[in-house]
């Protein structure tokens, strides 16, 4: 699987309406999925900039550019910090729970089972729950 695959696969997944395109708050709640926080202000002149023929939102092109933009180590900084808020306490891994525990903090509902096929879509070796490789995987490709 190319790198522009997995970007366009979690662009999709962040691309909560299916219209092709990133609005400024579906990207706000990425950020906030990522353990960031952006002002509603900042994150219009992040799509403004790299979303300019857009109107006003950001497509594929210009998420992989913002993806892109950090230095590898700044990006696994920026993991290390966001798996950490995911992670089940002690374990070092996330487990479907945590993810749960998590997403019902920023505000999504989800099941228990919902959060097992999330997590499976990007468990490598079959053991139910995310470690920080596979969701570094999941998160930069």
């Amino acid at each position: 699987m190319s790198k522009y695959t997995d970007y366009e696969r979690i662009f999709n997944y962040f691309d909560e309406d299916g219209d092709g395109k990133i609005s400024p708050s579906e990207l706000q709640r990425y950020v906030g999925l990522l353990g960031g926080e952006l002002l509603l202000e900042e994150v219009n002149l992040v799509v403004d900039a790299l979303g300019s023929d857009q109107g006003g939102l950001l497509g594929l092109d210009g998420f992989v550019s913002l993806m892109e933009s950090k230095d590898e180590e700044e990006k696994t900084e920026d993991l290390r910090k966001a798996f950490g808020m995911y992670e089940m306490e002690g374990c070092e891994c996330i487990t479907p729970k945590s993810l749960k525990r998590m997403l019902s903090r920023l505000g999504e509902s989800r099941s228990v089972d919902e959060c097992v096929v999330m997590i499976n879509q990007f468990d490598l070796n079959g053991d139910g729950v995310l470690s920080f490789h596979e969701f570094e995987l999941m998160m930069l490709g």
